[in-house]
């Protein structure tokens, strides 16, 4: 039976954390104390339930809680060597668990294990980090809050934190919580309920304080040119700068991008202190470990063209990693001045990169990773805009920041991070892939780690197609749909501008899109030839001339597959429309290889047999028609096509994906130009 604290709790959690003006993703935690039956002793205990490291309260469940003997926890006080070793408390958590303890305990276990009340919220939000980061924030607390809740000086979050707000606690018995200097809010209660009313208070009156006393216009007057596009315009010229900006956060390693155009960014933009504001970085230590300490911005006004900002971005980009690694080089000595030796730098790219009248691009290991990082510079952007309504923004120090970033703990957790998946930040955009091949090669690479824009022309099965791949891999940031005809350049065109804001570029290309009609020659028309050629010749051609513009400009390389046929090399009856075009897209690897190859895109083809089962083109009357000309019902088909082979086995669409998945592994780095037969050995189909 569930213990009715810890579900309290969860409930408490999960409201507390569904509302983003209380706490970002991922950020704050929440805590109750109370008694269970020692199994072992039968005796009641006293433990402490805490949302443990890595969690998000939006989401929380009881097994992503940390279970603690509260007992242990407290004595770990005698224990206490000092701030200067308290990282070692850490560790000194797993001896105080019960039982097997649930989630790992995380650094802020102590503020919620020590301060004496039943339930404790420590939470990030806007309003409260408002007040944080103002240069009089303590003054602010006093006037906003009274004695209810107490100013504490920054100080980073561990074990000290945990005793000095148990201090003030005690120090202050009429009061109901804490602002964190730098950081965010601490509030508690007798019962759940208490402690969340307190929590929402704090936040609630910090927000009606700004919005009633603040400045108007907190981060100065408007620039002139600076303003925000008109909606069309601005997408477009987002996609347009996407890949180039993403060449630039991609310098290091490779990362995936979001798009964010939302009012907050583009009126912060369009002011006239952003660049100033920019510069002092975010604040939060929940903020600057996603978004960097600080952004890359773009100085050029709303009414620059898209050439002039690519133009003046390898000076941006040159002196934002020759600032980065001065910061880094400089908390690294301060560092070894310690005794310590920090964790090496970890890339000097951006993460965040704010474009005047367009918006923001952010960066990460993975579409999640890359929102949410746009996310928390929103919720940054509230904050300087909270500060400097009231006061001025007043960040913590960039020594802090260093000791945060690099920070030995931070560095543990990202090395228990699993190890990626062999597709992980790569971005895959396959046509015709609401259905049969397509459908499994977006699926097979999608589970590998890819992001994956399943382009199709019937929009409805692409988003149907996206939505359960999203569900089977646990997440809605890994496939988008999108409509694609593709003998239709605007169209592809437009479906590669969807795929470049969702993801940030693209790096695989799968030409599938096709369909086939089985006419003999006599029975072909013009208007079939001419419709089998625009889709499957004119199309993968579109489709590649616009996707290869996309990865020149990523500077990352890439990797452009056609799903061909063994019909380009082997002549069969009734089959002129069909087989001269899967001969023509044959033909276009091996001249998109020669071309391609200088910018390190690799081209290749696969030529299946026919592929009967889960196929669109066989249940649209090519699989009658075909049976119909070798004299078998259609239902016997896949097996005839086996019988015929060397291998006698039927080619099925996972077979054509496990290809697809091999062409773009580092496994065939080497490889261009290749045609790799996928048809159980079609001896007619032999490449000579």
């Amino acid at each position: 039976m569930t213990n009715p604290t810890v579900t309290a709790l969860v409930e408490r959690s999960r409201r507390l954390g569904a509302d983003p003006r209380n706490t970002n993703y991922a950020g704050g935690n929440t805590s109750a104390k109370g008694t269970e039956t020692d199994p072992v002793t039968g005796q009641d205990v006293e433990l402490l339930w805490v949302k443990g490291s890595g969690g998000d309260l939006g989401t929380l469940t009881a097994g992503g809680l940390a279970v603690l003997r509260l007992d242990r926890l407290r004595a770990l006080v005698d224990v206490y060597p000092g701030v200067e070793r308290e990282d070692e408390m850490v560790a000194a958590f797993d001896y105080c668990l019960h039982g097997k303890g649930g989630a790992a305990p995380s650094i802020d276990t102590a503020m919620h294990g020590l301060v004496d009340a039943a339930h404790v919220d420590h939470l990030h939000p806007d309003s409260g980090i408002a007040i944080a980061t103002a240069a009089d924030g303590p003054a602010l607390t006093e006037k906003i809050f009274g004695g209810k809740v107490v100013w504490v000086p920054w100080r980073r979050p561990g074990f000290q934190l945990g005793l000095d707000i148990a201090e003030i606690k005690a120090a202050n018995p009429d009061a109901i919580g804490t602002v964190l200097g730098g950081h965010g809010i601490t509030a508690w209660g007798d019962t759940a309920e208490e402690a969340e009313r307190h929590s929402l208070w704090i936040i609630e009156t910090a927000a009606e304080h700004i919005a009633t006393h603040g400045r108007p216009a907190p981060f100065g007057p408007a620039l002139d040119g600076y303003g925000a596009l008109p909606a069309a315009e601005r997408r477009a010229k987002a996609a347009a700068l996407a890949p180039h900006l993403r060449a630039v956060a991609s310098q290091d390693r490779p990362q995936v991008g979001h798009f964010t155009d939302t009012d907050v960014v583009l009126d912060f933009l369009a002011a006239e202190n952003h660049p100033a504001l920019a510069a002092l970085g975010t604040s939060c230590p929940d903020h600057f470990l996603r978004t960097k300490v600080k952004p890359l911005v773009v100085d050029l006004p709303a009414t620059a063209s898209v050439e002039e900002i690519v133009d003046r971005l390898p000076a941006l980009h040159e002196a934002y990693r020759t600032d980065y690694t001065a910061y880094y080089e400089r908390g690294a000595a301060e560092a070894r001045s310690r005794g310590e030796e920090p964790p090496a730098m970890r890339g000097a790219d951006p993460a965040i990169v704010l474009v005047p009248g367009v918006g923001m691009f952010s960066y990460g290991a993975d579409k999640q990773t890359a929102r949410v990082a746009g996310e928390f510079y929103v919720n940054a952007i509230n904050v300087m805009r909270g500060a400097e309504a009231l006061s001025t923004y007043r960040p913590i120090d960039e020594a802090e920041k260093f000791r945060i970033e690099y920070w030995a703990l931070e560095e543990a957790k990202l090395q228990r991070k699993p190890r990626p998946k062999p597709l992980a930040t790569r971005i895959a955009f396959v046509t015709g892939a609401a259905s049969g091949i397509g459908r499994a090669i977006a699926e097979r690479l999608a589970a590998e780690g890819a992001c994956v824009v399943v382009a199709d022309l019937d929009l409805e099965k692409s988003r149907a197609v996206a939505s359960e791949i999203n569900t089977a891999n646990g997440s809605t940031d890994v496939a988008i749909g999108v409509a694609a005809d593709v003998a239709d350049e605007a169209a592809v065109q437009a479906a590669l501008a969807e795929a470049v804001l969702a993801f940030g570029g693209v790096d695989i290309v799968v030409n599938n899109a096709g369909l086939s009609l089985s006419k003999s020659l006599f029975d072909t028309t013009e208007a079939d030839w001419d419709l089998q050629h625009d889709v499957m010749a004119k199309g993968s051609f579109l489709v590649s001339k616009n996707a290869a513009r996309v990865l020149v400009d990523q500077r990352l390389g890439g990797d452009i597959i056609y799903i061909s046929s063994k019909n380009s090399v082997f002549a069969g009856p009734n089959n002129i429309a069909y087989s001269a075009t899967k001969a023509d897209q044959a033909h276009q690897v091996r001249l998109l290889a020669a071309e391609l190859g200088e910018h390190g895109i690799k081209v290749n083809g696969i030529n299946p047999d026919g592929v009967v089962r889960g196929s669109g083109i066989f249940a649209s009357g090519w699989g009658a028609n075909r049976a119909k000309t070798y004299g078998i019902p259609e239902e016997d088909l896949g097996a005839f096509y086996a019988q015929r082979t060397l291998l006698k086995r039927e080619v099925l669409p996972e077979h054509i994906a496990n290809a697809a998945f091999a062409l773009c592994t580092a496994d065939f780095s080497h490889t261009t130009g290749l045609h790799v037969p996928v048809d159980a050995g079609v001896t007619q189909a032999f490449l000579r």
